[in-house]
């Protein structure tokens, strides 16, 4: 090993969060110019950075408006940046998304709508649809959130409670044309999925929205339960006029990411082993299982021989437990890498790392953390129960106090979660 482990681990992160650059990547996919206006259009945790490069590399005139979560802005000339709330949707967001729509009010077929769709869009793309209020739409939110509800789940609610998701902004661009770039920051890179598909026909129903409801015990308001059993809150199928004009680009996915960190870890002479860039479940559950894999790799050498480094991404959850009146501070990643330290207990040569690559794990200031050895009898000898932190959901509160939280501050893109298990 030619570099510090903690080091070496940071590393394949920063290359990660690289190659999900829109900066670098997003001007190789631009359409051409229009005869006619082009109206650009975002939202997502990269909406600002994707807005940036659309300024850098395109050559006409262009005006429009991009939604991202707040700290994620950038100042720009042609496009208006509104920042807004993530993981919850709040004033703002709506009052952007009612702007976006008044935009795309009149226009012909020789128009262009550039949208920039990145992970994080459901939220910040915020308008409820008709009779249900922005709170009744952020209380059912944060009850998914706290419901362990895979990313697929939550989307195929929000698409059905909303009036803008779910294909409903293509419709409104119509007759325009309609180019959709992407970065995707779900499991199986599903376009429908990736922002609940603004720009994209969509296969789920109304019934599905309420099947999620009562699969995870969420009452349903009056007012939501009244929209999701009428027609308005369909979502439009591929049949829909305004699907044949429109085009998807995916500019950058978990899977190039995670290449690239393989590539890197073989640079230094440490053999890649990728698990899969769709990884989903409890936060606590993947652990115990990489930490088996972990366990293998150190005591037999299988499936692969060290030093080697275990990758991976996707979105596991984390279903809160917490008694009322605990402190529970900490994201999924936090909470992956305190259940997977518990797991492989001290377990000698072995170091993890895991990280959102938008910058934040969760709603705390943190992208992820990173675990050593000697991490467990850190905690326990400063007298703290990792134990007790990892039943309350407190991960971030221990990585605190070991020193251990990596910061990167907000990066504007957004490929989802990074974990890497090293083994030497």
């Amino acid at each position: 090993m030619d570099q510090d482990p903690r080091d070496f681990l940071k590393s394949l992160f920063d290359a990660a969060v690289a190659a999900a650059d829109p900066l670098l990547s997003l001007g190789a996919h631009l359409p051409k110019p229009p005869k006619g206006r082009t109206i650009v259009i975002g939202a997502g945790k990269a909406a600002a950075s994707m807005a940036k490069a659309v300024e850098e590399n395109w050559k006409g005139p262009l005006d429009g408006l991009a939604i991202t979560r707040y700290g994620h802005g950038l100042p720009l000339q042609h496009i208006k940046v509104v920042e807004a709330g993530h993981p919850v949707p709040d004033a703002e967001g709506a009052k952007a998304a009612d702007d976006i729509l008044a935009m795309l009010r009149g226009l012909t077929p020789d128009d262009l709508v550039l949208c920039l769709i990145s992970g994080g869009g459901s939220s910040l793309l915020a308008k409820p649809g008709e009779g249900i209020t922005l709170e009744e739409k952020k209380a059912i939110t944060k009850d998914l959130l706290a419901s362990g509800a895979n990313i697929t789940e939550m989307n195929t609610l929000r698409k059905h409670l909303s009036a803008i998701k779910g294909g409903r902004l293509a419709v409104a661009a119509h007759p325009a044309k309609v180019v959709t770039l992407m970065i995707s920051d779900v499991p199986g890179d599903d376009p429908a999925v990736i922002a609940s598909g603004p720009t994209v026909s969509d296969r789920t129903t109304s019934a599905d929205a309420r099947a999620v409801l009562e699969k995870y015990g969420i009452d349903i308001p009056p007012s939501i339960d009244a929209f999701l059993k009428s027609e308005a809150s369909e979502t439009p199928d591929a049949s829909h006029p305004a699907f044949a004009n429109a085009q998807t680009v995916m500019i950058a996915t978990p899977q190039d990411s995670l290449q690239v960190t393989a590539n890197l870890a073989k640079s230094h002479g440490i053999t890649p082993l990728v698990l899969g860039d769709s990884i989903e479940g409890e936060a606590r559950d993947v652990a115990s299982f990489m930490a088996a894999i972990a366990r293998q790799v150190k005591l037999h050498d299988q499936p692969g021989a060290k030093p080697c480094v275990l990758i991976s991404g996707g979105e596991t959850t984390v279903t809160v437990k917490a008694a009322e009146g605990e402190t529970s501070r900490g994201g999924r990643n936090c909470e992956f890498l305190l259940s997977l330290a518990l797991h492989l207990g001290g377990m000698e040569a072995v170091f993890a790392l895991a990280c959102d690559t938008d910058g934040i794990d969760g709603t705390e200031d943190n992208a992820g953390a990173i675990i050593t050895p000697g991490t467990l009898a850190s905690a326990e000898a400063m007298g703290l129960s990792p134990k007790e932190f990892l039943a309350r959901h407190d991960s971030y509160s221990l990585f605190e106090a070991t020193g251990d939280l990596i910061k990167t501050g907000p990066t504007r893109t957004n490929v989802n979660d990074f974990r890497a298990i090293l083994i030497l």
